[in-house]
């Protein structure tokens, strides 16, 4: 199968950083050409918790879609997301963009509509993928980020992974 440019939106309000470097490093596993945005901390959206964690990646797979979504799924299981005890989410990833496909695939609807709903979503795919056009709205990630209205508290935190920091130094409040 041709390789295909995929986008990814993780996200964590427990125990962060273990969990988010745990799904990246295994994502590095099997993606190719793979890229993080900046990381954002942010208030939860939807339900009561703490503050969630959030970045964009983008990547190529030779994955069929379904496959990709499946091998996701048991990453989160892995990291506790479906754990009759949990309280909160430990590591959530969704497929934002997969290619170029619009549609409902098996329950799985791409591009996915948190993009222009949560800035969470928008702000780092804004990042990580400026000049990359929205396949149902025809305008770029970056217009997208600087046209949006959306009312949500977010704020870039420091965050390595691998030794390397994801959000740059001058995205940081000075110390």
């Amino acid at each position: 199968m041709p390789l295909t440019r995929i986008f990814l939106g993780l996200g964590s309000n427990i125990d962060r950083h273990r969990h988010l470097c745990s799904g990246l490093d295994t994502l590095a596993g099997f993606l190719t050409d793979m890229s993080c945005s900046p990381v954002f901390e942010s208030l939860p959206v939807g339900i009561k918790s703490g503050p969630f964690i959030n970045l964009v990646v983008s990547a190529l797979t030779d994955l069929p879609l379904l496959e990709l979504d499946r091998r996701l799924k048991l990453i989160e299981a892995d990291n506790g997301r479906y754990a009759p005890d949990r309280k909160g989410l430990p590591l959530d990833i969704d497929v934002l963009l997969y290619g170029e496909q619009v549609g409902n695939f098996d329950g799985l609807v791409l591009p996915r509509a948190e993009i222009l709903k949560n800035a969470f979503v928008l702000w780092p795919l804004s990042l990580i993928a400026p000049e990359k056009v929205h396949p149902e709205v025809g305008m770029t990630f970056a217009t997208l980020w600087e046209a949006s209205q959306i009312e949500q508290q977010l704020w870039p935190v420091a965050f390595e992974w691998q030794g390397q920091p994801l959000t740059p130094d001058t995205m940081l409040p000075p110390l």
